[in-house]
């Protein structure tokens, strides 16, 4: 099976992130950056796939020269090889879809897996995007996951309030949320062998952005609590205040 699995090049979630000088992006100097959180449950699902049913998996990742670093921590958790489609302009979600659409659609993938979301940018258009350009079914949020020896996918997937399970054949694709597996630690063997797994160089096809950035600031920082009082004698002044002041009321 040609099994894909996209991973994003994301900022720890333990990095204080400063703005950049343009306004427009975040300050890259002392950012550590981390395979995506909810990349790893996909990462996941495809060795499992691979596991089950052999082929390959090949991690897929669009972004500048530094990514590789994060397809390295993918291919140490035991993926086979990688896909760099290389641009060092920022793309939006519709872009980086077309950038990997265009890099897989002569590759007869058979499943494409993709993270719930980026942790940066929250997206949440990745696996609708990707089905669409492939002209294939996607599944997004999956927590629980069955493929059959003919391709059948039975899926559950969250949805407000609960969730449902959908059926559909491969190809596919389909997001990982968390809870459909544990992702693998990485071993010692696995990191070593990750340095001379080949990571092949896509150029994309060049595209202008349909959603600019225009402006980029931290929230506001929040005031310090205020005690009014204690007691009954408290409330006649809680309540002004937070007419008054809060407007809450």
């Amino acid at each position: 099976m040609n099994i894909f699995v996209c991973v994003s090049h994301v900022p720890d979630t333990t990095t204080k992130v400063q703005v950049g000088g343009s306004g427009k992006e975040i300050d890259p100097s002392g950012v550590t950056y981390i395979l995506n959180p909810y990349d790893e449950y996909a990462v996941e699902a495809g060795l499992q796939l691979k596991e089950a049913r052999g082929g390959d998996v090949t991690l897929v990742c669009v972004g500048p020269e530094a990514v590789k670093e994060t397809i390295r921590k993918g291919l140490a958790m035991g993926a086979d090889k990688g896909i760099h489609v290389v641009t060092d302009a920022p793309r939006d979600s519709f872009g980086t879809a077309r950038a990997i659409t265009d890099a897989l659609k002569d590759r007869a993938a058979d499943a494409v897996f993709v993270g719930r979301q980026s942790i940066d940018y929250d997206g949440w258009q990745m696996c609708g995007l990707l089905g669409e350009m492939l002209g294939i079914p996607s599944i997004s949020v999956v927590t629980k996951l069955d493929i059959a020896e003919d391709g059948t996918i039975s899926a559950e997937r969250d949805i407000e309030g609960g969730s449902e399970t959908v059926t559909t054949k491969l190809p596919a694709v389909i997001s990982a949320q968390k809870g459909l597996n544990d992702p693998r630690y990485p071993k010692l063997q696995g990191i070593m062998a990750a340095k001379r797994k080949p990571i092949e160089d896509v150029a994309p096809a060049p595209y202008e952005n349909r959603v600019e950035v225009i402006e980029m600031t931290k929230p506001a920082i929040k005031e310090a609590g205020r005690i009014v009082g204690e007691g009954p004698a408290a409330v006649k002044d809680l309540v002004r205040l937070l007419h008054e002041e809060a407007k809450v009321i």
